[in-house]
């Protein structure tokens, strides 16, 4: 991703728009597409595509019990309900794992390859054996400053340093004087980029905080520990909404007056917005990129098309929800879609 700021506080995200494509192969964590993904999709009814079946395996970072990666892989569902193609998805959050589950896709002779890049040197090499194999590989949500590096064909998410400069700005306007913000998988450079980003444009102290994000019980002491500690904190930066609805209990046992913002939404979250418990949220629009990193292959595959001429990513994000229009956010929420 390239770093330039943006220039106003709320941010348009980049929206393409397209056909569509699927994913099948075994590992982790996975499940099969064709009919059964055209039925879970839901909202794709626009047709199926009469172009031979294919085969595309979408494999993430995905930690057990993230619900983040639900929207995700709804969207990619809804693509590969659209186009005739078998989607298989795959997911661990070790990141040699997650290349074990490449080279499991590369193994299937899949048609294409969707990847998140949390840690992506560990990744590189599997990466350059699909491309050796002549299978194309797009990424998606994570490595936006590393896909081109690795030579995937495109890549599908939001600018981390961009979106967390645009949040240090909002602290900025909200008054704040001393930030946390919390990590809760130490090694993903996405999350290290929205904390380095909220840093360089808040104008207050910011300071980073660790947390298992595995163990939510965990999570929540150690955010709890810490506004007890220091009273001078006041606002908590979560990285998901998991963990920001965590930090309102934290908030509440520590008795702190911090107020909380967050990256990423879910519908849980749209209604604490609504309630004034959370301040505001970054979306970045998983649906989108879960829909966009299939149909991108459907179409290479059966156009010849690829979007961002294999030079700029195709940006997802980010885009400010908060009580002004979370409302109109919230319906789309509930269906997982936002």
């Amino acid at each position: 991703m390239d770093s330039s700021s943006p220039r106003s506080r709320r941010i348009a995200p980049v929206v393409a728009m397209a056909a569509a494509v699927a994913l099948t192969l075994a590992g982790c964590s996975s499940s099969s597409g064709g009919k059964k993904a055209e039925e879970s999709a839901g909202g794709a009814s626009a047709g199926k595509a009469s172009t031979p079946q294919m085969t595309v395996a979408l494999v993430t970072h995905q930690s057990p019990g993230d619900t983040f990666w639900d929207i995700v892989r709804k969207g990619a569902e809804a693509a590969a309900a659209k186009d005739n193609v078998k989607l298989v998805y795959s997911a661990d959050p070790n990141a040699g794992n997650q290349a074990t589950l490449v080279q499991n896709a590369i193994d299937q002779k899949v048609d294409g390859i969707a990847i998140t890049l949390a840690k992506p040197d560990a990744l590189k090499d599997v990466v350059a054996k699909a491309k050796s194999a002549n299978i194309p590989v797009v990424g998606l949500n994570s490595g936006v400053s590393e896909w081109k590096n690795l030579g995937l064909m495109e890549f599908f998410g939001q600018d981390e340093t961009v979106a967390g400069e645009a949040l240090g700005k909002r602290l900025n306007d909200a008054g704040a004087k001393k930030a946390v913000c919390v990590i809760q998988e130490q090694g993903n450079i996405g999350l290290t980029q929205r904390c380095a980003g909220v840093k360089k444009t808040f104008s207050g102290t910011t300071e980073t905080l660790y947390v298992n994000g595995t163990d939510m019980p965990s999570v929540k002491s150690t955010i709890t520990a810490k506004l007890s500690q220091d009273k001078s904190i006041d606002y908590v930066v979560t990285l998901g909404a998991p963990f920001a609805l965590t930090a309102v209990q934290s908030v509440s046992d520590a008795g702190s007056k911090a107020k909380i913002a967050t990256f990423d939404l879910n519908k849980d979250l749209t209604g604490a917005i609504s309630k004034g418990t959370i301040q505001f949220a970054v979306d970045q629009q998983p649906y989108l990129q879960g829909y966009l990193a299939i149909d991108s292959l459907w179409l290479y595959k059966n156009n010849g098309n690829y979007m961002g001429g294999g030079e700029q990513p195709v940006l997802t994000g980010p885009a400010f929800v908060d009580k002004t229009n979370v409302d109109a956010v919230a319906a789309f929420a509930a269906k997982g879609t936002r």
